[in-house]
């Protein structure tokens, strides 16, 4: 198969020299120089989050496969490419251990009793709720969960209730559930209609007990309007925030509120990009029929499977990240660019 041009966002890291000896040309660029013009010849993309692949992009390339180093798809016209013929594949879980030691790091940061006397509602149980229910049930904590995509699969004939049901406590919540029981609420869905702005004012009106609000998985899931509006009311005690709404742009209010604000950074540990990394890569070796393309740098495939709440409090602190984003909002992508990849959370059965 023709190999002409590769072209790579300068950021994804561990990448650098790999692909030479299968492409005439391999180009490294910031993802602002993404464009029609440097695409035109390529037949293979690798970026990241920051590059819109589109029509406006893609048309008239000879473009055959995109790779993102992200668990998320929603830069991907994913109908464009599967009109045209283009095969663009994420990493699936990649960072989930990340975001994961994210969210409980700083809940551990917040809460002023034993964590085992709060109750954790996670909506959206997927690859990284899943790890937050996990963790969460280790420390004793009393879990609720709400999935309903879920859910309705796994209501079908044949299939049992979810990987961590091993008791009533364990049974599917719906959001009113949630938002009249849980001190911390954690959302992890994956972004769609259905999910854009479900913290909204109607839930938020709802809750009952001034929980700990935290979105770490795509900004658009939080009405930021809304979330000022009921911190400012007594509704939310914290907030805590690592995706925000029209990034990179952010919203003052909702950044001086957050107890917790970080520059998109929750999966931002080595081991997660070197799975990004990857994935990207194999899916490209499957792609184009070349063999396994190696890397020096290796990760274990999952998160930690027994936890500590001190392992994980000493793994990560988020008012680290916080202070420097509050210093200077405008630097989000400057932040991210350059952060320096943290350990993710040892496991304590290794």
């Amino acid at each position: 198969m023709d190999r002409n041009l590769a072209v790579v966002e300068r950021n994804i890291p561990f990448v650098q020299g790999l692909l030479e000896p299968y492409f005439s040309r391999v180009e490294y660029l910031e993802s602002e120089d993404i464009t029609p013009e440097a695409v035109k010849d390529a037949d293979a993309l690798l970026v990241r989050t920051r590059t819109r692949c589109d029509a406006s992009l893609l048309d008239g390339s000879r473009v055959q496969f995109i790779a993102t180093a992200t668990i998320g798809l929603d830069h991907i016209d994913q109908a464009y490419c599967q009109a045209h013929g283009i095969e663009a594949v994420n990493a699936p879980g990649c960072n989930a251990p990340a975001v994961a030691q994210y969210v409980m790091a700083s809940i551990l940061a917040l809460i002023n009793r034993p964590i085992s006397q709060y109750t954790i509602g996670i909506v959206g149980v997927g690859h990284v709720g899943s790890i937050v229910e996990r963790w969460a049930r280790q420390l004793g904590m009393r879990v609720l969960v709400n999935d309903p995509p879920r859910q309705q699969a796994e209501s079908a004939p044949n299939v049992g209730m979810h990987h961590g049901a091993s008791s009533p406590d364990n049974q599917w919540s719906t959001l009113e559930q949630i938002a009249a029981e849980a001190d911390i609420i954690t959302f992890h869905p994956t972004l769609n209609p259905t999910s854009r702005h479900i913290v909204n004012a109607q839930f938020l009106s709802s809750l009952r007990r001034a929980p700990i609000i935290i979105n770490a998985a795509r900004g658009p899931i939080v009405d930021t309007p809304a979330l000022v509006e009921a911190l400012d009311a007594g509704l939310v005690q914290h907030a805590v925030i690592d995706t925000w709404e029209g990034e990179p742009s952010l919203d003052p209010e909702l950044l001086r509120r957050a107890v917790i604000a970080t520059p998109h950074i929750a999966g931002y540990s080595l081991q997660g990009k070197i799975r990004a990394t990857r994935m990207a890569l194999d899916s490209l070796s499957r792609h184009f029929g070349l063999p396994r393309i190696e890397m020096a740098e290796t990760a274990p495939d999952g998160a930690a499977s027994k936890v500590s709440a001190a392992a994980i409090a000493a793994s990560y602190d988020p008012f680290v990240d916080t202070a420097a984003l509050k210093s200077d909002p405008s630097a989000l992508e400057r932040l991210r660019n350059t952060y320096p990849l943290r350990q993710e959370v040892p496991d304590l059965a290794r």
